[in-house]
């Protein structure tokens, strides 16, 4: 008779050794992370009873719309950027499509970066690959069979759940109002509701929830959390084609999505090696980010594939850590940088300038940005309230046009402040550059950022 699914996991439990336990017990977590990480973020965003401006939160199929930059307190999202004004859709499309209409948005530069719950980006609607002018689609889910909408276009999400983050061009705090126009016209409905008019049903909130920020959570999580979420989430968010061979290897210590997760009854050797590995694997993560990085002249560029990672299992962990959402090469490239030419963390105690030779700004089709971290990956509070600067600013460039930023805790003088970017009070501190809609000699690599040196 042939042996169960269950049997036969149970038996390949016993046949392990600590060391196999242990190689696999961590690949399953980092394979696991995105997931977990992406379902602590969605109930933490979506925990609103309706859309809040301020957080740019928003119950379940329905967009939030941050009406102001992110400031110091946000710490929803690790490494926010501070230079466009966000529209946040979390959808579930488990049960029928969820039908969005975007507004023509008149030249300005936009994007709606479609994620599954594995964090993979699957599409871009948006100036550079559908233009600006009004559109329609319809998300649907891994398992829908209906028929299609006429005039409506199909985005098909592999998992039922996923996040779009929509990212609108702003040129300063003035131009606000033109772009909560532009966002008030996106919308949401129910396949079965479009066109026969739709109002959301109330949402409750779950005054219970921990609010604190989702990769906070995730490390505080133990392995029986962790695991038992995870196998739980892949009921509804399958795994993709090319993970089966991985599955088979999780099997080995009792890990199998869409089924049911008990760690007290699995082998004594896979048990302990699942208990272990949630440190060890975070700190792996961790390690990580400079390993899948080329470093030019100290700043990190990640190299393909980003946003989309096929079986590259830990770089995907590793940027969701350090970046949940980040975006395709084509659409923002985003190189950061950690140390300086010493080799130790970037010091908020010391005077730093980031210089750029005339015609040598970062090549964006759209724009640029330099935005700045403490050591927790958040913004830092300063007296400007400045947490990016960037070209829609006015800076003052050198009478030879080059362009000098300086990264400082005090003011490097009223001449200089317009080009000021404030460090944080204490500690240490990390910048990201972002560039939207690269030129193609930044996607691919010839054009290069420039070393940060000391003042001095």
């Amino acid at each position: 008779m042939p042996m169960s699914a269950k049997a036969h996991s149970a038996a390949q439990q016993l046949n392990l050794t600590e060391a196999e336990a242990s190689e696999i017990a961590m690949e399953a977590y980092i394979y696991a992370y995105p997931l977990v990480l992406m379902e602590i973020t969605r109930r933490t965003m979506t925990n609103v009873a309706k859309p809040d401006a301020i957080t740019g939160k928003a119950p379940m199929n329905l967009f939030g719309h941050k009406s102001a930059f992110p400031d110091a307190n946000f710490t929803d999202v690790v490494r926010a950027n501070a230079d466009t004004l966000y529209s946040m859709l979390w959808f579930d499309v488990s049960r029928e499509p969820l039908i969005v209409e975007c507004p023509d948005s008149h030249g300005r530069y936009y994007l709606l970066q479609c994620m599954d719950m594995w964090s993979d980006v699957f599409a871009s609607p948006g100036t550079r690959t559908t233009g600006n002018a009004a559109q329609c689609f319809a998300i649907t889910g891994p398992r829908w069979t209906g028929p299609p909408l006429r005039g409506v276009a199909q985005i098909h999400s592999p998992t039922d759940q996923g996040w779009v983050i929509g990212r609108a061009q702003i040129n300063s705090k003035a131009d606000y109002d033109n772009v909560h126009a532009f966002q008030k016209g996106f919308s949401t409905v129910p396949f079965t509701h479009y066109g026969r008019g739709y109002v959301p049903a109330k949402a409750m909130i779950d005054i219970e929830r921990d609010m604190s920020a989702p990769v906070e959570q995730v490390t505080k999580m133990d392995a029986s959390t962790f695991f038992s979420l995870f196998v739980k989430l892949s009921r509804f968010n399958p795994p993709h084609a090319n993970d089966y061979p991985q599955l088979a290897r999780m099997q080995r210590i009792g890990i199998e999505p869409g089924s049911v997760f008990d760690i007290g009854a699995i082998a004594s050797v896979a048990q302990a090696a699942l208990e272990d590995a949630p440190p060890l694997a975070l700190k792996k993560i961790q390690a990580s980010m400079l390993k899948l990085a080329r470093i030019v002249n100290g700043w990190e560029v990640i190299a393909a594939p980003v946003g989309t990672y096929g079986t590259d299992y830990l770089r995907r962990a590793a940027v969701a850590y350090f970046g949940l959402g980040a975006n395709v090469p084509e659409d923002v490239i985003c190189p950061t940088i950690r140390y300086g030419a010493d080799g130790k963390p970037l010091d908020s105690a010391k005077n730093y300038i980031l210089h750029f030779e005339s015609g040598e700004a970062p090549p964006a089709r759209a724009f640029w940005s330099l935005t700045m971290y403490n050591d927790k990956q958040f913004f830092a509070a300063n007296p400007l309230n400045r947490f990016a600067i960037g070209d829609r600013d006015k800076l003052t460039f050198n009478p030879d046009g080059s362009l000098d930023i300086y990264i400082q805790r005090e003011t490097p003088g009223a001449e200089n402040e317009a080009n000021w970017l404030p460090a944080p009070a204490g500690g240490a501190f990390t910048l990201t550059m972002r560039i939207y809609w690269p030129k193609a000699d930044a996607v691919d690599g010839t054009w290069r950022p420039p070393p940060l040196t000391v003042a001095g």
